[in-house]
């Protein structure tokens, strides 16, 4: 991390397992962004059910061989980055939902 303490903007993208940008899974793609953008970091969660607008329900079940389970993908940057960033995920999502808050930032660092 690099010296993120105090109020920063969490972002959450809630998009399908199954979403695509550019040939590659798009919470790859967004994460591959983030990264080139110098964020502090990101995460990707895969959830086992929800659903979204079309409140079609996304589980994970062992019959079911078209999965597309709820993707999370979590980053904390400075709002000013992360209000910047916002309109390029407009145009890699084609479907999906942005959550912005604010979040107060601990930073823990090991010995090294």
């Amino acid at each position: 991390m690099h010296g993120l303490e105090g109020e920063q903007m969490l972002m959450r993208i809630h998009i399908g397992e199954r979403d695509k940008h550019g040939g590659r899974p798009l919470y790859e793609a967004i994460v591959m962004l983030l990264r080139e953008r110098h964020f502090a970091g990101a995460t990707v969660l895969r959830a086992i059910m929800g659903f979204g607008a079309n409140a079609r329900i996304r589980t994970h079940k062992v019959l079911d061989l078209s999965v597309d389970l709820p993707i999370v993908v979590e980053c904390v940057d400075e709002e000013s980055k992360i209000k910047a960033i916002l309109p390029e995920l407009d145009q890699m999502m084609g479907g999906g939902l942005i959550t912005l808050e604010r979040a107060h930032v601990i930073t823990y660092r090991g010995d090294k």
